[in-house]
């Protein structure tokens, strides 16, 4: 039976949140999920190999994208709308052109990809976390990657600074690192006892104004770590039945959404 993504309006304080669209099409549970720069399109990646992208206004199915032969475990717009790379538990990274509706290059990395994100405006750079404990730094003209760092752990999530200075990272060796990209050294790691990452997939993120990291745990609650001081800010209620992969803010920093695999999303709110 296809899954449907559920579209959910939170401008304003109605609980629960009103339901604005129901996009159908994934025949498999969905790993990752994009806006591209102008918000008019979803992108999303899913366990069915594939990826798929809707318009928001129409509700649509605009592109089925396959190619890959494992999971597709993270997707993001290149630059633009107009193009999309995805990695896979296929060890493979693949740039699409939606506007030919084809893969323009297959890029070999030699280890599954547990998420990616694109490192700049102009749709050439991405930089990919993988289950061999590495994160690869691309050029997505040449084949090969340009910079990789190695951690203890493997690679679960991938997120930007604001100001796209420093990376944040979480992996299975349950720490969370914040590393400086101009010097590619860690400058952060935020750990605490009863934390533990509860997938190779887990998501990690920044605050909207980078003073914040977040994840979830296995425990079922999300901790809040301050960048600054290193110190855990916050650990929220056990409002999860399960453990918690994947929280996110909104960029307004009012709300933040957690996401467990029973499917069921929590808003949060100070």
């Amino acid at each position: 039976t296809p899954l449907a993504l559920s579209l959910f309006c939170t401008l304003s304080d109605q609980y629960p949140p009103e339901v604005i669209g129901t996009l159908q099409g994934c025949n498999a549970a969905v790993t990752s999920l994009d806006f591209d720069p102008q918000e008019q399109l979803l992108l999303a990646g899913s366990n069915d190999f594939s990826c798929r992208v809707w318009g928001i206004a129409d509700q649509r199915l605009r592109h089925a994208l396959t190619g890959h032969s494992n999971k597709v475990t993270s997707a993001k717009f290149l630059g633009d709308a107009g193009k999309v790379v995805s990695g896979s538990n296929d060890r493979t990274l693949k740039v699409w052109d939606l506007r030919n509706k084809a893969c323009i290059r297959t890029i070999f990395a030699g280890s599954s990809c547990n998420d990616l994100i694109t490192g700049d405006q102009s749709g050439t750079s991405v930089i990919s976390g993988h289950f061999d404990k590495r994160i690869r730094f691309w050029d997505i003209r040449t084949d090969s990657s340009a910079n990789e760092i190695s951690l203890q752990g493997r690679i679960t999530s991938l997120d930007f600074s604001p100001d796209r200075s420093s990376l944040l990272c979480s992996s299975r060796d349950d720490v969370l690192k914040v590393i400086d990209l101009r010097m590619h050294g860690v400058t952060h790691s935020f750990a605490v006892d009863g934390f533990k990452l509860p997938s190779d997939t887990a998501r990690a993120c920044f605050s909207p104004d980078g003073q914040y990291v977040a994840c979830g745990s296995s425990d079922g609650s999300i901790y809040v770590w301050n960048v600054n001081s290193g110190q855990l800010e916050k650990t929220s209620p056990k409002e999860h039945n399960g453990a918690v992969l994947t929280c996110t803010w909104h960029p307004s920093g009012e709300f933040m959404l957690s996401g467990e695999r029973s499917k069921r999303a929590i808003i949060w709110r100070e």
